[in-house]
């Protein structure tokens, strides 16, 4: 099974994975939690996200594309690479959260290949590719 949509977004989000926070418990214990902003970030992508979702959990080994596309300017004209900040695993993160909180699949870990990347374009938002692979690899590597 395979699919492949696109969201738009006026602005990709700067909030990433790499901004989640520890804190303290009373009895000494530690914990990790995502800031406000952060959470919006998910809840955004999630929202998006929940519209594309397949019926049921993909099961097994999954491939995910993600193409970040941000506006073009008078300086970065569409087609051209985003160089900049954010880092492209750190963006990958709290989306394949959001992704799994939608239902795509049971556990990001099944995500076994996958390939993002930061570009400009004339209509800004984030292409996604997911498809599931056979359990076997080939044994022509």
């Amino acid at each position: 099974m395979q699919f492949d949509f696109f969201i738009p977004l006026r602005k990709i989000p700067t909030a990433t994975a790499q901004q989640q926070r520890t804190g303290k418990k009373k009895d000494g214990t530690i914990y990790r939690y995502d800031p406000q902003e952060l959470k919006a970030v998910k809840a955004l992508f999630r929202d998006h996200l929940a519209k594309h979702a397949p019926p049921k959990p993909l099961a097994g080994p999954i491939e995910l594309w993600v193409v970040w596309r941000y506006q073009e300017d008078d300086k970065h004209p569409a087609g051209t690479w985003k160089t900049t900040k954010p880092d492209t695993d750190n963006l990958l993160k709290a989306f394949k959260d959001a992704m799994t909180k939608a239902g795509f699949w049971k556990d990001d870990a099944q995500v076994v290949s996958e390939w993002t990347a930061k570009r400009y374009d004339d209509i800004p938002g984030v292409g996604v590719h997911v498809a599931t692979l056979l359990e076997r690899l080939s044994d022509d590597r």
